[in-house]
């Protein structure tokens, strides 16, 4: 038999199929292992993505040299779908089968150097072991390594390692009859009582054995006890494998009720069971304002699925996999929950990933990445909050999560929901057109209003203390929320303490030396950042510029809210919600339970609280500065501005107690802030898709954007706009090309971005085109310079 693989080299020349013999030995190769390979002189990863008896190369084949896993790590649908993938967003082959993967099983790469001649294999440097080439920095050494090989002394060779690592723990086995448990416990000393107290155990719970390391510490048994207990042969010592639990913290509720229903939810439910019965591949829009039970009727649906003897996928935006959202699927599905985000550690992501392809798990929760779970037998697949820009992956390979969901549904003849407040224009556009179907949830599940929308215009009234943050009218129903003890959330969709350093004297403005944008002031680190990079520098204590001493911290963030809030209230307890504050494994869930548990009375924070959370005692909700989003220099700036105040609206007023909201702005007449007031999604919808179709925007123009980059400027604009005269070359109306033109941040990363946006309708030459562009980007890197392509981009700035 013959290995059709793609090798681990993201490569023009590489990015197609090579073939290898499989040696006898190798009779566990399948579609989908993951293997190594000769290649050159070299040994490399890469994936098998076909069989066949008979190969159309002339000469001789070379041996696949080893199958890395015992079970192939990818489905032969997941390898079906990283060619189609390939040709759409113009990522080479390899590179989306690595993103399928846990990042522990991509190929770690050792070049070491191997004696040949006998006479060397003493020398100091090689010290009885072959030397990593990659740790050798010595110019000594290096000079004596290029004569070694010079004189074919000594060799160079490739390593695939393998990163991913399978946890194991200690088990005790029972080696006897019970009745000699019975009979032993008796001759055993009195003082001997850790001893005595293994064997009581052993035979109250003799069925339970055998038992794990982990078990037997809980009776307070030391590890000279057990070995004690394996030496008398009472028990046996056996190495076993054991999964990371990511949900082992995840308590279900006590008590908890069983949820009936109303009649939207059962009418949308009803229409999805139908599908999922009928193994119809159907897309619904499931459209529901916020706190309408939108999470109820997916795992309802779920609950179809399953009793249906299919599995399920649902994937949640990054920020709204809350702990709440996590322990309600916990709740209903217990162990056969497999989750997947970034806050796994690499251990747990693994051994959630293996659950999954193993078929112990049967329902997958997840981030983005989770839409490529090894999942089989898929009856379901749900995307929650589906107009998140998170589902886009801004980084090659640029995939789309709600594109590749489509395609799986279609593959394993299964419902596609998407679900949403406020649905991207997109969906809500083909669902007019009934390419999806539209299921409406008009009322909230609890019959309680929607929370009473107050728009603060800052032109117009006084502001609490000395910043210009807080609103009196704000600062003054905070208090009155506390005294109540009730809970407010806070939203600033800006994190850090002040935006810019400013001098007085000269005007100059502190900026980031590797990208063309301000650094922003972090009071609690004592340092200026870039958010782009991630430059860091001490706080100047003069201007660079002019010396002066008159520097200022204007703007504001997260970190100034949070010490102004601990001036003008003193008494409220606050916790801080942001990239800063969340960085730790944990931490996120830490902040909720403690606001859950009413240790603070306020929760601020910037859009990662906007979504997904439910606190029945939240009765005031307040954005701190709504305009954050709605003047960035983005055709969808209004389209995310009401989203997320619609979102973090419906934070308030959950329960029994009634919400109010309050939305401080400069800009009270526009209509994203007008229409977010009574959550008017059909209103904002109809005046948003008149402004695309004048600006020839999506959903009625398909878009592509090419960004050109470079360390020198002149050479970014030069290849952009020969870019722009091939495409103008082939191209035709009503096809729109706009640019070339500078990134709105000109320089990022010591990168300057030139960007050419193509609009079009439809457009059989682009396609191929691009994957000119995409091979000829390979060579013009070797310059320096830099080509991407964003096949349907989220932000064109």
């Amino acid at each position: 038999m013959i290995a059709q693989v793609i090798v681990d080299v993201a490569a023009k020349q590489t990015d197609r199929i090579f073939e290898y013999h499989i040696p006898q030995a190798l009779d566990d190769v399948e579609v989908g292992s993951r293997v190594v390979v000769p290649f050159g002189r070299r040994k490399v990863q890469g994936f098998v993505v076909g069989l066949s008896e008979k190969s159309s190369f002339k000469g001789k084949l070379k041996d696949l040299l080893l199958v890395i896993d015992e079970m192939p790590p990818l489905t032969p649908e997941l390898v079906e779908l990283s060619k189609t993938l390939s040709d759409q967003i113009f990522a080479y082959r390899i590179t989306l089968l690595q993103t399928m993967l846990p990042r522990v099983m991509r190929a770690n790469y050792r070049k070491i150097l191997t004696p040949i001649d006998e006479k060397v294999k003493n020398l100091p440097l090689f010290q009885g072991e072959p030397v990593d080439l990659n740790s050798v920095s010595d110019l000594d050494k290096i000079v004596l390594i290029k004569k070694l090989l010079k004189q074919n002394q000594a060799k160079i060779e490739y390593l695939v390692e393998n990163k991913a690592k399978k946890k194991v723990e200690a088990q005790y086995n029972l080696t006897q009859k019970l009745a000699f448990y019975q009979e032993i416990v008796k001759k055993v000393p009195t003082n001997a009582k850790k001893q005595v107290a293994l064997l009581n155990d052993i035979i109250e719970n003799f069925d339970q054995y055998p038992k794990k390391s982990t078990d037997l510490k809980k009776l307070e048994l030391s590890t000279s006890v057990l070995k004690t207990a394996t030496q008398k042969g009472w028990l046996e010592k056996q190495e076993v494998e054991t999964y990371r639990d990511p949900l082992k913290d995840f308590e279900p509720e006590k008590n908890a009720r069983k949820i009936t229903l109303n009649e939207d939810q059962q009418h949308a439910l009803d229409k999805i069971a139908g599908s999922i019965k009928n193994k119809q591949a159907k897309t619904y829009l499931l459209e529901g304002i916020t706190g309408s039970g939108k999470t109820e009727v997916y795992l309802h649906a779920i609950q179809e699925t399953l009793n249906d003897g299919r599995n399920a996928l649902m994937l949640v935006p990054e920020i709204s996999l809350t702990p709440q959202m996590v322990r309600q699927v916990k709740q209903r599905f217990g162990s056969s929950v497999a989750v997947l985000h970034s806050a796994l550690s690499e251990g747990e992501r693994y051994d959630e990933w293996r659950r999954i392809r193993r078929g112990q798990a049967r329902v997958v929760v997840g981030a983005r990445s989770a839409i490529f779970a090894p999942l089989k037998n898929i009856g379901l697949v749900v995307i929650d909050e589906e107009h998140e820009s998170s589902y886009k992956q801004e980084d090659t390979p640029r995939y789309h999560a709600r594109n590749v969901a489509l395609w799986r549904s279609k593959f394993h003849n299964c419902p596609l929901v998407l679900g949403s407040a406020t649905p991207s224009l997109s969906s809500r556009a083909r669902a007019q057109k009934g390419v999806y179907e539209l299921l409406f949830l008009k009322h909230r599940a609890n019959k309680k209003s929607l929370p009473e929308v107050e728009i603060v215009d800052l032109k117009k009234i006084q502001f609490a203390g000395g910043q210009f943050d807080l609103s009196v009218n704000l600062v003054e129903a905070i208090q009155e929320k506390i005294a109540r003890h009730e809970q407010v959330i806070l939203m600033l969709n800006r994190r850090g303490f002040a935006a810019f350093m400013l001098c007085r004297a000269c005007g100059f403005v502190l900026k980031c030396p590797n990208c063309d944008i301000s650094l922003t002031y972090h009071k609690d680190t004592k340092d200026m950042q870039c958010h782009y990079c991630g430059h860091k520098e001490p706080i100047p204590k003069r201007c660079p510029n002019c010396q002066s001493q008159e520097i200022r911290f204007l703007g504001t963030g997260t970190q100034k809210i949070q010490e102004e809030l601990n001036e003008l209230i003193p008494q409220a307890k606050i916790l801080r919600m942001d990239v800063d504050t969340t960085r730790r494994k944990g931490s996120y869930k830490r902040i909720l339970d403690s606001f859950g548990n009413h240790e603070a009375d306020i929760l601020l924070g910037t859009q990662m609280i906007a979504k997904g959370l439910d606190f029945p005692n939240v009765t005031l909700v307040g954005v701190i500065n709504a305009d954050t989003g709605l003047q960035m220099p983005d055709y969808n700036a209004a389209e995310k501005t009401f989203d997320l105040l619609t979102q973090v609206s419906g934070r308030a007023g959950r329960a029994q107690k009634t919400g109010h909201v309050m939305i401080q702005t400069y800009n009270p007449e526009h209509y994203a802030i007008e229409l977010a007031k009574t959550q008017n999604y059909e209103a904002f919808y109809r005046k948003e898709m008149q402004v695309r179709h004048e600006g020839n925007y999506p959903p009625f123009f398909f878009t592509t954007l090419i960004s050109v980059a470079s360390k020198n400027e002149q050479t970014a604009a030069k290849f952009a706009f020969a870019v722009k005269r091939q495409l103008m070359a082939k191209l035709h109306a009503p096809t729109i090309i706009l640019g070339p033109t500078p990134s709105s941040i000109a320089k990022i990363k010591n990168q300057y971005f030139y960007q050419i946006l193509v609009k079009y309708k439809h457009e059989p030459n682009l396609n191929p085109i691009l994957h000119q562009l995409q091979d000829k980007a390979q060579e013009v890197q070797k310059t320096g310079l830099n080509v991407y392509i964003d096949n349907e981009p989220e932000r064109i700035i």
